[in-house]
């Protein structure tokens, strides 16, 4: 059987989008996103339980997406998980970490502030590029 690694996710930033740049110049973009799930508890009263969630964005959709997002503002990401796995220094134990890479992302909102539809250019949508300059080397 084949393999499928596909995660869609909305939410609402935990922090503001840190950009970092390869040496060879490609961006990275990290964030959190809170996604919550909502259920009822045994009592019958609705809960939320939040998930916090990892998130990298290569490139100029990584660029772009941190020019119009900050914390606190929904976004829609669509990516796949990715497992990165190390050894620590100090202890020397088998460290790992997974998180979301995001291949597109979308806008969401109310666009009067919570999504920024008024401020962004079409041309900064979910759209995918070619990927020439895809790096995901950790940095």
């Amino acid at each position: 059987m084949g393999n499928y690694n596909k995660v869609i996710l909305m939410g609402n930033l935990t922090r503001d989008p840190e950009v970092r740049f390869t040496q060879s110049g490609t961006a990275i973009c990290k964030f959190g996103l809170a996604v919550n799930r909502r259920f009822q508890d045994q009592s019958g009263e609705w809960r939320e339980e939040p998930t916090f969630v990892d998130i990298t964005i290569f490139g100029k959709r990584g660029e772009a997406f941190a020019k119009f997002h900050a914390k606190g503002k929904p976004a829609f990401i669509e990516g796949e998980l990715r497992l990165d796995q190390w050894e620590d220094r100090e202890t020397g134990g088998k460290r790992s970490k997974l998180y979301v890479v995001g291949n597109n992302w979308e806008f969401c909102g109310s666009g009067r502030g919570g999504g920024g539809f008024e401020e962004a250019p079409a041309s900064y949508g979910a759209k995918p590029e070619a990927s020439s300059d895809f790096d995901d080397t950790p940095f």
